[in-house]
């Protein structure tokens, strides 16, 4: 199953934009599943704040598994997953039309009574899975363009 599809289903079966996003990759990238979620699980509807959309820092947190390496800690180091970043976000505003989640999709789910219309306008199916599978696609294409660069130290076993 592609990585898209796989993240479209986690999050439609419960999981949050963000933690699908991060499960998805996380295995592949040396992360265990279930810490995966738990890390990612914050980050939903724009970290609760209606800020950058979960799907996109997910997405953000699979491009700092997959290319930094152990010289991320200081500055220099990490100007590869500042690019990645910049790059992502530009791709990811296009097809969605913006990085944050109420401009996403057309509500604010801070509130109750956003959550509320959320799920009857469905728009966590109509908005945010298509957000969810945007962001995965944009990873693809870019971990795979990228696959030249050097190899991370494959990260410990969490």
């Amino acid at each position: 199953m592609s990585k898209p599809t796989e993240a479209v289903d986690l999050f439609l079966a419960g999981h949050a934009c963000s933690q699908a996003v991060l499960a998805a990759y996380a295995p592949a990238l040396g992360l265990d599943l279930d810490v995966a979620t738990r890390i990612a699980a914050p980050f939903a509807a724009g970290m609760r704040l209606g800020e950058v959309c979960g799907a996109a820092t997910g997405a953000f947190m699979v491009l700092g598994l997959a290319l930094c390496t152990e010289d991320c800690i200081v500055r220099e180091g990490r100007a590869t997953i500042a690019a990645a970043i910049s790059e992502f976000a530009g791709k990811f505003q296009e097809r969605c039309g913006s990085l944050d989640c109420p401009d996403i999709i057309d509500c604010d789910v801070r509130t109750p009574e956003g959550v509320k219309m959320a799920l009857e306008k469905g728009l966590f199916v109509t908005k945010c899975a298509p957000a969810v599978r945007a962001a995965c696609e944009i990873l693809q294409d870019m971990l795979a363009r990228d696959a030249s660069l050097p190899s991370p130290t494959p990260p410990a076993r969490v």
